[in-house]
């Protein structure tokens, strides 16, 4: 075999949501793409804020000298410092200018840290359901994921993290809003967390850092807040990324912020640095730097997610499904009605609806519906969700 075995392994873990969304671009071609109801890519379909444009336009337009050249690797000053800023305000602590590293998106984000923060062997552990990659990332730098289920609720299971925390534990990965579930973990949840790596770093004599992947922040329903994570723990670390808030993946731009009273935190943000240039990422994108530094607290329509969200979950529950309403992001995790999730993923896509397996999140017996669609595709696929769940009964 010409590919590295350990990549054979991890493309059949991986391809569930490729395979699904490559299974929509052939019916689409068989039946038209207005009879196909695509929910399996969490692809934002609304457009950038005006202002992105905007802001995007004059950054072209400028001709200062060097704005295309090598720069820091960790991001031009002045980004940074304009990023700092608006973390201090919304996280509610202050950030210095120099605990940002500019990243390309979360996902350069997280790999950054993870080679600054893993020797052969540490562990990180990992609530589930969970974004499906997180398991490569760790492993790129020689760690181990550990996983631990969260409550029946999808909220963080404290106790079971806890057990899981040894000697090899480096870091705790936790994101929220969830991909897939759409859960938000409150306040109460992050401090009993908090409080209980700070008790086990301290019974183990060791730095245990947890790692908050928000790429989904703004995206929240119903009066709810996603609390600040680097106000409740000291070794926090936070990646973000505009891809969602601003309707932009495809240009990989976002942040790293370290918080300035972590152990050995000037260190880590070298570490950081480095491992950005290192990987093959350099810097992030110089043009996009400079238009998100013009962007801070400026977002998409994102409560038309909220629309979306009903639109979806009301319809499902009148149906007959049992759905957990998601708190944040743009997901619904719902429960299969048969045993076998993947045969219920099958059963939807002979009605030309597309979704997800939750095995492919660590989370069996559920099937994940990204509704950041169109609302015309939610509405026409209730008759398929009817007629799969008569089926299913009814067999």
């Amino acid at each position: 075999m010409a590919i590295a075995d350990k990549m054979h392994t991890f493309m059949s873990h991986s391809s569930w949501i490729r395979k699904m969304f490559e299974d929509g671009l052939r019916l689409k071609k068989e039946f038209g793409a207005e009879n196909v109801f695509d929910f399996s890519l969490g692809n934002p379909n609304l457009p950038p804020p005006e202002e992105f444009y905007a802001a995007l336009k004059a950054v072209v337009e400028e001709e200062s000298e060097g704005v295309h050249g090598y720069m820091p690797n960790a991001g031009f000053e002045e980004v940074r410092r304009s990023v700092a800023s608006f973390v201090s305000r919304d996280q509610g602590i202050e950030m210095p200018w120099d605990h940002i590293v500019m990243s390309c998106g979360a996902a350069g984000g997280l790999n950054a840290v993870l080679k600054a923060l893993l020797d052969q062997g540490d562990e990180v552990i990992i609530p589930t359901p969970c974004f499906a990659e997180y398991r490569f990332y760790v492993d790129n730098f020689g760690g181990e994921a550990r996983f631990v289920p969260v409550r029946s609720d999808f909220s963080l299971d404290v106790a079971a993290i806890e057990a899981a925390v040894n000697g090899r534990t480096k870091a705790v990965l936790i994101n929220s809003p969830n991909n897939p579930t759409g859960k938000v973990y409150d306040k109460q949840c992050i401090e009993h967390l908090s409080k209980m790596l700070d008790q086990k770093g301290e019974e183990l004599g060791c730095d245990i850092y947890l790692l908050s992947d928000e790429p989904y922040r703004d995206i929240v329903y119903d009066g709810r807040h996603v609390p600040s994570i680097p106000a409740a723990y000291r070794n926090s670390i936070i990646v973000a990324s505009y891809s969602k808030s601003l309707s932009i993946p495809g240009e990989r731009i976002g942040f790293v912020a370290v918080n300035p009273k972590a152990a050995d935190a000037e260190n880590l943000l070298n570490a950081i640095t480095l491992a950005t240039r290192i990987l093959g990422f350099v810097n992030a994108p110089a043009l996009m730097q400079r238009v998100v530094a013009r962007l801070q607290g400026v977002k998409s329509a994102l409560d038309d997610y909220r629309r979306k969200r009903d639109l979806l979950c009301d319809g499902l529950v009148e149906i007959g499904y049992d759905v957990e309403k998601p708190e944040g992001a743009f997901y619904l995790f719902l429960k299969s009605p048969m045993e076998n999730d993947l045969e219920f993923v099958k059963a939807l896509q002979k009605k030309n609806i597309l979704t997800v397996p939750g095995s492919g999140f660590d989370g069996p017996g559920y099937v994940r519906i990204a509704y950041c669609v169109d609302d015309e595709t939610i509405v026409s696929a209730m008759p398929g969700f009817r007629e799969v769940l008569e089926e299913i009964k009814g067999g």
